[in-house]
């Protein structure tokens, strides 16, 4: 297995009222959860391939409390990649090279497809989005927090980026209309952080 390492931004928006219980391993507000995690690789390498820049999403329903029901997922990987870089990202969060996203991989149930796609994602520090014409359009803002300062949750158990404290945010759009999914939302919860993962 080649050795790996990245390092960015993530941020994750759902169906649930802001906070979200998931995280802490409670039933979601609606029975069930949707969501979207998305990450954009400011550095990363797998073996010799260069990651940097490069965007990564899952498009994740859980039927049930998230660490008690398998999900079904549909991944999207940035048409930018190149053919190594395409299949260095796959190894990754489909879960076959180790590390976190091999955690993240155990709770899916059912891949219901993978796409390489146009991505835009912008983040900066306040508001997160991420862009994927003709299939999903998620943004999210920070919540204020006391003085107007951020919210932030760390520890929680489950979690996209281990040992990062995530900033609670409130997604201001939320749509997807992919695999047969048709999502449209607002004003619903989010999260975001930096993520550091790696092969070891």
């Amino acid at each position: 297995m080649s050795p790996w390492n990245l390092a960015g931004t993530y941020f994750e928006a759902c169906n649930c009222e802001a906070a979200c219980p998931c995280i802490f391993t409670s039933p979601p507000t609606e029975g069930e959860c949707k969501a979207m995690v998305a990450w954009h690789i400011d550095k990363g390498i797998y073996g010799d391939t260069p990651l940097d820049g490069l965007n990564v999403a899952l498009a994740v329903h859980a039927p049930g409390t998230m660490v008690a029901t398998k999900w079904k997922v549909a991944a999207y990987f940035d048409d930018k990649a190149s053919a190594a870089q395409n299949d260095a990202l796959h190894a990754i969060f489909g879960g076959k090279a180790g590390g976190h996203p091999a955690v993240l991989a155990s709770f899916i149930g059912e891949m219901v497809g993978a796409k390489s796609v146009p991505m835009e994602y912008i983040a900066d520090g306040r508001k997160s989005s991420l862009s994927i014409p003709g299939v999903a359009e998620a943004q999210i803002e920070q919540l204020n927090g006391q003085g107007a300062g951020p919210i932030t949750i760390a520890g929680h158990p489950l979690c996209i980026a281990p040992g990062k404290p995530a900033t609670v945010a409130r997604s201001s759009r939320f749509a997807l209309d992919d695999f047969g999914w048709g999502w449209n939302f607002s004003g619903k919860a989010g999260l975001m952080s930096d993520f550091a993962y790696a092969s070891e």
